[in-house]
């Protein structure tokens, strides 16, 4: 299965950035430990700072061969409606991910303006929230086919 994999603002500081909330992961070593754990798949990983990036990269997916994707959008997660617009109309299986526990956090972070529109969220397992986003893709797909 190829599976898209979009990381978000600020993902790109891992290891270093609020790393009692975050662990001390980096973003490399997550990409990693996914490509050596789940071998039979196929992972595109992208970040960006960007929410026009994150956008046009979702729209890529439609017509480039991903048939899942898995997505952390960080702070965009609670805030963009443009990403969340660029995910509607996707219909592969799509599963938004967080490392932190997002509902046992600020108030602000407690709403996923993108999750709406996602398969289903998967939130606070540390970096092992993106493992369980492979399965839940995986799962999916079997509906999908």
């Amino acid at each position: 299965m190829k599976i898209l994999v979009l990381h978000g603002p600020n993902l790109n500081m891992l290891g270093t950035r609020n790393p009692e909330v975050y662990g001390s992961t980096t973003l490399e070593d997550l990409n990693e430990n996914l490509k050596q754990r789940f071998e039979n798949h196929e992972f595109h990983f992208f970040q960006s700072n960007v929410e026009g990036e994150l956008i046009n990269r979702i729209q890529s997916a439609i017509s480039d061969g991903t048939e899942a994707i898995i997505a952390n959008f960080g702070g965009y997660t609670h805030t963009s409606v443009a990403i969340r617009d660029a995910l509607e109309p996707i219909t592969l299986p799509k599963v938004e991910v967080h490392i932190s526990n997002i509902h046992a956090r600020e108030e602000f972070r407690k709403t996923s303006i993108t999750g709406k529109v996602m398969h289903g969220i998967i939130t606070g397992f540390g970096v092992h929230s993106y493992e369980l986003g492979v399965q839940a893709v995986e799962l999916l797909s079997t509906d999908f086919e």
